[in-house]
């Protein structure tokens, strides 16, 4: 971990450790300034909190928000709850993963599209739904996916 990254672990620890519960909000904390959570950061998370590395690796892995790694320069988050999937998240699910080349969990070659699962992001009414660069978009197919990309990519 580089010491900016270092730094950053720090200090959310040292402005969160005191809270009730205080794995979450660190974690939480620690994405939110760079990304991701470095398995580095898992040690000093666990000291601070006395808890075990196991712990809290065990908390990083479970929550599918979490990331080990960091995130390309665009994420895109797609639904997999019941109601999307009713209208049609897995055709969206599998055409983003095979034209980003990834599994659904990493990062494009090039860096620029990491794609996730998400599990409802509240637009039951609207499915399939996606975020893209954590802006929220409703009725969601494939081609409105490749233009969303598109116009990412040439945003970049």
């Amino acid at each position: 971990m580089n010491e900016v990254a270092s730094q950053a672990v720090e200090r959310v620890i040292a402005s969160t450790r005191h809270l009730p519960g205080a794995l979450m909000p660190i974690l939480h904390g620690i994405q939110d300034a760079l990304g991701y959570i470095p398995p580095a950061a898992v040690p000093s998370i666990a000291e601070a909190l006395n808890l075990s590395r196991a712990e809290v690796h065990g908390v990083v892995t479970y929550y599918h928000y979490f990331r080990s790694e960091p995130p390309g320069r665009h994420v895109v988050q797609i639904c997999r709850a019941e109601s999307c999937k009713a209208m049609g998240s897995d055709e969206l699910w599998s055409h983003a993963c095979s034209k980003l080349g990834s599994d659904g969990h990493g990062t494009t070659k090039d860096g620029a599209f990491t794609v996730e699962p998400v599990y409802c992001l509240g637009l039951c009414a609207q499915s399939p739904a996606m975020t893209l660069d954590e802006k929220v978009h409703a009725r969601v197919g494939v081609e409105k996916f490749d233009r969303l990309l598109a116009r990412a990519g040439s945003a970049a």
